[in-house]
């Protein structure tokens, strides 16, 4: 806990009016890939179609989706004034030995006109300044591509239970998000991708989606890329003017962080023993600081036993103590902390849903079975 405490950096806040780009306000294209989204597609163009900055096209990729997501685009897309310049592409079949978002996101890559390239989800809502300071901030900065870090919603009782565990944890790995990595620390580098924008010259460098068209933790491996080809990747935080909902309940959490949790911290990790070993020690050592103290407490209890009873509190009421805070920092009402090891515990169970489950991943109506994970040099994909 006093890692998380005290050793973590986060990223850079997004300035709020950095100065305008040398070369002015050049075209930048949006692409929003989307498979089964009408329940969240009209809200992110919506909130697209009203930014302020000066040239900027929106495309939705329809990626085949099995629901009425691509109707609603179109009809938000009429709805909205002709200055919103928003395209509906429909996708084509899925190619062999890719994923859908990243074969989405290839799609509409090919589609754009701009100088910069922006990949954001369906589940995302977009201030009316953001895109204007995000490009000028990565002027500013003189970096080739940039990610943001912004406000997770979380509006049911398993979201605001769930996800600051996971989000906690994965802060154990990448506690360094505010300084850019050298090449050979790749590893070390993440992205979001709710959020990446590019030059274009810097998304075709690196090979765009086809370097990661067969990841399911596309975001990570592209930034991964992007680090150990040398070029310069930056976070900012933007929890002002972006925000995303994953999920909107325990069975949406359980399936869509079940699909790549393993197989992302597997990634962070060079090939060998210590990757094998990875899932087990992340596994036991989740359950050993957050489930076995509260355990033993409870059984102290039971049993009347003083010493056990005085340790095993101790270290619940400092647990609580931070789980309150983490809440509190992410939005959320700090009494939370106090159901900590039941959080905890489904935090477990997706992790452990996911060992099991190995290189079978399912999302969105499809079904992908994965090679693993896949390092530079080595062909990767699906099996």
């Amino acid at each position: 806990m006093g890692f998380l405490v005290f050793g973590v950096r986060l990223p850079r806040r997004l300035p709020t009016d950095p100065p305008p780009p040398p070369r002015g306000w050049r075209r930048v294209s949006v692409v929003v890939p989307a498979r089964n989204e009408e329940r969240n597609i009209e809200r992110v163009l919506c909130s697209l179609a009203a930014s302020d900055y000066p040239d900027l096209e929106i495309l939705v990729v329809d990626d085949r989706s099995d629901d009425a997501t691509a109707s609603v685009a179109r009809r938000v897309a009429g709805e909205l004034s002709a200055d919103a310049r928003i395209e509906i592409v429909d996708g084509a079949e899925l190619r062999d030995g890719w994923l859908g978002k990243p074969w989405a996101c290839h799609q509409g890559a090919e589609r754009a006109t701009g100088d910069y390239l922006l990949f954001t989800d369906a589940d995302t809502r977009h201030g009316a300044d953001l895109l204007r300071r995000v490009v000028g901030e990565l002027e500013q900065a003189g970096a080739e591509s940039m990610s943001l870090a912004g406000r997770q919603l979380m509006e049911s009782f398993w979201e605001r239970l769930v996800q600051p565990q996971i989000f906690i944890s994965m802060l154990f790995r990448y506690s360094n998000m505010r300084d850019p990595h050298p090449p050979e620390r790749y590893r070390d580098a993440i992205a979001n991708g709710q959020f990446i924008l590019f030059r274009r010259e810097t998304y075709e460098a690196v090979g765009g989606h086809g370097a990661v068209r067969g990841e399911v933790v596309e975001d990570m491996k592209m930034a991964q890329e992007l680090v150990r080809r040398g070029h310069s990747l930056e976070i900012r935080m933007a929890e002002d003017a972006f925000a995303t909902r994953m999920y909107s309940s325990l069975r949406e959490l359980v399936r869509g962080w079940s699909k790549n949790v393993v197989l992302g911290a597997m990634a962070t990790i060079p090939p060998g023993p210590l990757r094998r070993a990875a899932p087990a020690g992340i596994f036991l050592g989740t359950a050993i600081l957050w489930i076995v103290p509260p355990v033993l407490l409870a059984v102290g209890f039971l049993d009347v036993g003083g010493a056990s009873v005085s340790w095993s509190g101790f270290v619940v009421g400092l647990s609580v103590l931070f789980w309150s805070l983490v809440s509190f920092r992410m939005g959320v009402n700090p009494l939370y902390g106090v159901a900590y090891p039941v959080g905890a515990a489904v935090g477990a169970w997706i992790y452990l849903r996911a060992w099991l489950r190995g290189g079978n991943v399912e999302w969105k109506g499809r079904t992908y079975r994965v090679r693993g994970v896949r390092d530079e040099g080595e062909p990767g994909g699906l099996a």
